[in-house]
């Protein structure tokens, strides 16, 4: 599911700003990204037929690059389109209720902040974890403080079979830490979308699982 150095990005319109969100996906793409989320939240943000829309543009943009396509939140949405994927958060749908709804159809992941929770997402059919955030991050207006990569660490000692996927604040320049704690990959956001070349920065996050990009 994830092999290292995997770099998820998610992206929703309301993250875009004045850019065409679909071509921030397809560069992203094009830099190498592994996995896809749609994280479609805040003001402005798509519901009914226009968000069903989007995310079939979305989809069909993951399968031409073969990058697993994963829904946050909307269970409905994920099952209605076929996604490879649905993500949910400690404050969405139960993930026991999710993988309920799923079967084994999908992968899950749980958004988690702690070992408890970890455990608690593992019992419930989670397939991997994301913990953060890691960093200060702009990107959730209602995001807990930043716990560096203690808990990484600790998740990864007590269930070492599960993939961790850190989030929040995480750049090119800062990811070396995340993978050295041993995530096997790093969520992002902000440092893809606002970035002037998206593929050379994705390119420079890959790179910083070894170290140093040319």
């Amino acid at each position: 599911m994830f092999t290292n150095p995997s770099v998820y990005y998610i992206l929703g319109t309301p993250n875009a700003g004045l850019r065409d969100p679909l071509e921030l996906l397809e560069e992203a793409l094009k830099g190498g990204i592994s996995h896809f989320q749609l994280r479609e939240k805040g003001r402005e943000a798509l519901t009914g037929q226009a968000l069903k829309d989007f995310a079939v543009k979305c989809q069909s943009l993951c399968k031409d690059y073969d990058v697993p396509f994963i829904i946050n939140d909307d269970v409905e949405l994920a099952l209605e389109i076929g996604a490879d994927g649905i993500h949910v958060g400690q404050e969405d749908a139960k993930a026991s209720a999710v993988r309920a709804s799923v079967g084994d159809r999908m992968i899950l992941g749980v958004s988690v902040h702690s070992v408890e929770e970890a455990a608690e997402a593992i019992q419930n059919g989670a397939d991997y974890l994301g913990m953060g955030p890691v960093f200060g991050t702009k990107s959730k207006s209602d995001a807990k403080a930043p716990s560096g990569v203690t808990k990484i660490i600790q998740v990864r000692d007590r269930f070492p079979e599960t993939p961790v996927i850190g989030i929040g604040g995480i750049t090119a320049d800062n990811a070396g830490p995340v993978w050295e704690a041993g995530a096997a990959g790093v969520a992002v956001i902000s440092a893809i979308t606002e970035a002037v070349n998206i593929q050379e920065e994705v390119r420079r996050i890959t790179a910083s699982y070894k170290g140093g990009f040319s």
